[in-house]
């Protein structure tokens, strides 16, 4: 079984090439709605469900194991989902092919690129420092997640407050037992 970060990794190449074909298909004379219908539904989706997915199990984890910057990390994914989400909802509210979908398409394409650079290049790194065990378990739990929510009808897609999201991670972390007291600060340098 591949590890969250692969997992995640596999995601973002395959959100990159949804996004190309979508270029691929606005770029024709003539465009087709059906088309554009079929590569821009199941991308808004998984959209939703990678940062749901993400949110309840890469980013505790993340808090728990990661680096000194993990909580800055993690507030700025979270503000990213954010505008994801924002996004994607903008775009639910104008007609597939008008302007003004093609525009919230392109700032949920910006928003998501932006998140995917900086998660590659701090997030993920940061989490190759965990356990391998940890990061199996977790990819099991990523990938049985969109088996187990194959629409957004059962998940929150709401916007989330990222001071919020991380204090009640936090919380959580304190009250886990079996680890004693996990505030992130008693995790810098270790």
């Amino acid at each position: 079984m591949p590890d969250i970060i692969e997992l995640i990794f596999d995601d973002h190449e395959w959100f990159r090439r949804q996004f190309a074909a979508l270029d691929e298909l606005k770029a024709r004379r003539r465009v087709d709605i059906t088309a554009v219908e079929a590569v821009w539904t199941p991308l808004a989706k998984r959209l939703d469900l990678h940062a749901a997915a993400e949110e309840e199990i890469f980013y505790p984890h993340l808090l728990r194991v990661g680096e000194e910057d993990a909580e800055e990390e993690t507030l700025d994914a979270i503000g990213d989902h954010n505008d994801i989400r924002d996004g994607v909802r903008a775009a639910a509210g104008y007609p597939i092919l008008s302007e003004e979908w093609w525009a919230a398409v392109g700032r949920t394409r910006r928003a998501n690129d932006e998140h995917m650079a900086e998660e590659e290049r701090e997030g993920l790194a940061d989490f190759r420092t965990a356990p391998a065990e940890l990061r199996e378990s977790l990819g099991r739990r990523f990938a049985e997640y969109f088996l187990v929510h194959r629409s957004t009808r059962d998940v929150d897609t709401s916007d989330k407050d990222p001071q919020e999201y991380v204090r009640e991670v936090e919380e959580g972390l304190d009250e886990d037992s079996s680890a004693g007291s996990l505030r992130i600060g008693s995790l810098k340098g270790r």
